[in-house]
């Protein structure tokens, strides 16, 4: 049997894969890369609904073009109903009044920049594979890998299901569920999160199925609570739909029903997705999957490296699981990069790699459990966030951890304070719909003037910041779990409270730093991001606040209803989306 050897070998060509390989050839040409897919593209997959930060990688890479071509509907948010109020909430990417009605494909700038896809896969996996095989990764559709070949923790080579082997100075497992490297390798995975649920799921198919759904051009993921589970229902075009049942394996056990009952029963138990339904007809093959909720116990061995859901899996109410892919995938990418130049410590490229991408599925983990902590047949899990709080140093009680989880560490992606595509005066107004009409949803740093910075307890340690193809070595402090990585707005904040610790010198030192960079005057909305970040640095006891009774104080708030969260009957009139 034929027998080849290659730079990189990549084991699966889903996201995951195809990005590894596409940004690999993007930036060195003289790469030699395989894709092995074992099945052969289109194929239905489940996981069509993105967030923004996707955006970027698709035109990192060079493939937002085909992508938009394709028209994939243009996510804007998402709609609710969840947590201790009854009515339906908008949760929004952008306000809906910079929503721009213009033809389509339309280019990766203004308004664009802050949107998402719902994406077909069988469309959308297709379009990046082949990306990638255009940039010249050598990819191999219809054949399985059957047995790594290894001596202790380095792979020999790989066999395929005819015979045939493959070896790799470097092997990357993107094969999703299938594990083959992580399978073949004996990496275990922990799945001690409290989130057990199963999913079932059909797609659905009616003319003008998704008319209502459709306003001002752009569409919004339906996630509906019931007292079992939770239903999505996501907008593929105007005539088709994914639409899926989640709920505790425990209580798909119990109701001992056949998953198309028990899929069948949670949609016409829920009166909009109902009506929504009436005229659709599924294509009755119920599909599903369990545990959702995971994290393998290493990501990186001697010659191997495990990225996307290989890797780890946050539950999909947030809908961050292509984010997750596609950004572990990319940094993945970039390691191996730097591997091949040579120029950095390989054990700090993928001590980085590993403690990044594990953070990120963890922070997105636990965001979950709080999420879920607030629907009925959770409850259990309110309790569970005492013994977060406590993993994290702190002796709280159950209602205080609760309201704990929404402050603390949000750094989704270095430089920034956002998680599951809400910022941070977002997540206070998510922590209201969570918790209630009467509950209090407070600022650490509101009616504060005085912010001083506090490195007292911090350790230093460079931190991997990737761009332009490159990782460049910046600093950060850490404390506890949280990581102060001096990049993007948090490093603005951080030279501005060097120099003064007054609220309002802190601003306009803020807006010189900004212009500084930028060339041109800063912005409010940019000035007001940055600032806002004193919240979690002051939670996580990186800043002291007090106050100079003098002068004025800092008056933040996150409004019940505002422009990029409310309840859905305040919506103008106009847009008739929901």
């Amino acid at each position: 049997m034929e027998s080849n050897h290659y730079d990189i070998v990549i084991v699966g060509g889903g996201p995951a894969g195809s990005t590894c390989g596409a940004v690999l050839r993007t930036y060195n040409k003289e790469l030699s890369v395989l894709i092995i897919e074992r099945e052969n593209f289109p194929r239905d997959h489940v996981g069509e609904s993105q967030l923004p930060p996707i955006q970027r990688v698709l035109e990192e890479i060079g493939v937002w073009d085909k992508v938009e071509a394709a028209q994939f509907p243009i996510k804007i948010g998402a709609s609710y109903t969840w947590g201790m109020t009854t009515e339906p909430w908008e949760f929004e990417f952008l306000p809906l009044s910079e929503v721009k009605q213009e033809q389509r494909p339309a280019a990766y700038e203004g308004w664009r920049k802050k949107t998402a896809f719902q994406v077909d896969r069988a469309i959308y996996d297709k379009i990046l594979l082949d990306h990638a095989e255009e940039l010249g990764c050598e990819v191999w559709q219809g054949r399985r890998v059957a047995k790594v070949h290894h001596d202790n923790d380095e792979i020999t080579k790989l066999e395929l299901d005819d015979g045939t082997t493959v070896s790799a100075t470097h092997y990357v497992d993107a094969s999703g569920n299938a594990a083959v490297i992580r399978r073949g390798m004996g990496v275990k995975i922990d799945t001690s999160s409290k989130l057990q649920n199963v999913a079932f799921w059909d797609y659905w198919d009616g003319v003008d199925l998704n008319a209502d759904l459709f306003g001002h051009g752009v569409t919004r993921v339906q996630v509906r609570s019931l007292p079992n589970g939770w239903i999505w229902y996501i907008p593929l075009s105007n005539t088709r739909a994914s639409v899926g049942f989640v709920c505790p394996a425990s209580y798909y056990k119990e109701q001992k029903k056949s998953p198309k009952e028990l899929y069948l029963q949670a949609l016409e138990a829920e009166p909009r997705v109902a009506s929504l339904l009436t005229h659709a007809k599924g294509h009755e093959k119920i599909e599903s999957t369990t545990d959702w909720s995971f994290l393998a116990e290493r990501a990186c061995g001697k010659n191997w490296t495990l990225t996307g859901e290989t890797m780890g899996f946050a539950d999909p109410v947030l809908a961050a699981g292509l984010t997750l892919t596609h950004y572990a995938a990319r940094h993945c990418a970039y390691a191996l990069l730097e591997q091949f130049r040579g120029e950095h410590d390989r054990e700090w490229l993928w001590d980085q790699y590993e403690k990044i991408q594990v953070k990120r599925v963890k922070q997105h983990m636990r965001f979950a459990e709080y999420w879920y902590s607030a629907n009925g047949c959770f409850e259990d899990l309110r309790e569970f966030c005492q013994e977060i709080a406590g993993d994290a140093g702190l002796n709280l009680s159950p209602a205080k951890a609760f309201q704990w989880l929404s402050n603390g560490g949000l750094d989704d992606f270095p430089g920034e304070a956002v998680l599951g595509g809400f910022n941070v005066p977002g997540i206070k107004q998510v922590q209201w719909r969570l918790t209630g009409e009467d509950s209090k949803v407070e600022y650490t740093i509101r009616g504060k003037n005085v912010f001083k910075l506090n490195l007292a307890g911090a350790t230093k340690e460079d931190l991997a910041h990737l761009e332009n193809g490159r990782i460049h070595r910046r600093a950060s402090y850490k404390k506890g779990n949280f990581v102060l990585p001096l990049v993007g707005h948090y490093e603005v904040l951080v030279e501005a409270l060097e120099q003064t610790s007054d609220l309002e010198k802190l601003v306009q030192k803020i807006a010189e730093i900004y212009t500084e960079k930028l060339g041109a005057p800063a912005s409010g909305t940019l000035v007001n991001e940055t600032l806002a970040l004193l919240e979690p640095l002051a939670n996580n006891y990186f800043v002291t606040c007090s106050v100079n009774k003098k002068r004025p104080t800092l008056n933040i708030e996150s409004p019940k209803e505002g422009e990029y969260i409310y309840s859905t009957s305040q919506r103008e009139p106009s847009a008739t989306d929901q």
